[in-house]
C-alpha cells in the first residue's frame, strides 16, 4: 500500500522527535562520561549532538514545505552510568535510526519527493558514521 504524504510528515515528525532526543542523549553522555581513555570518543559524541541538531534542523525544515507542522515532542532518552552502557545505547540508536531512514528514502521516492529523498541519504550516510565511530569506541 502507498505511503501518503500526510502519513510521509506523521513519520518524519516521529524521527525529528528522535533527533532531539539523540542530541539530548549525546550531550549528557559526553558530559557524565569518565576516563583518559574515553577522550577522543567524549569528542566525538559532541560532534555527533551537533550533527543530530543539524539533522533536526533539516526535518523540520522538510516537513513545513511538506505542509506538515515540525513536532516539538521529544523522544525518549537513554542515561546511564556506565560508560559503555551509555555506548551501546548510543550505538542501539544510531542502528534504529539507519533502519528507519532506509525506509525513509523509499518512502520520500514512492511519492516522487526527490529532494527530501536526498536530504534523507545525507542524514543516514552521518548516522551510519556515528554507528561505525561507536562500534570502534566498543572495539566491534
Amino acid at each position: 500500500m502507498a505511503i501518503t504524504k500526510k502519513e510521509l510528515i506523521e513519520l518524519l515528525n516521529k524521527d525529528l522527535e528522535l533527533e532531539y532526543s539523540a542530541a539530548i542523549q549525546y550531550i549528557n553522555h559526553a558530559a557524565v562520561m569518565t576516563g583518559a581513555q574515553y577522550g577522543d570518543i567524549i569528542k566525538e559524541l559532541k560532534i555527533h549532538a551537533n550533527e543530530e541538531i543539524a539533522h533536526a534542523l533539516v526535518l523540520a525544515d522538510q516537513i513545513s514545505y511538506l505542509g506538515g507542522l515540525p513536532s516539538v515532542d521529544v523522544g525518549n532518552i537513554n542515561v546511564d552510568k556506565d560508560n559503555i552502557k551509555m555506548l551501546e545505547q548510543d550505538l542501539a540508536g544510531e542502528e534504529d535510526a539507519i533502519v528507519r531512514y532506509k525506509v525513509r528514502v523509499q518512502q520520500a521516492e514512492e511519492l516522487q519527493e526527490y529532494a527530501l529523498s536526498q536530504q534523507l541519504r545525507n542524514i543516514l550516510a552521518m548516522e551510519q558514521e556515528h554507528a561505525m565511530d561507536l562500534e570502534s569506541a566498543l572495539g566491534k
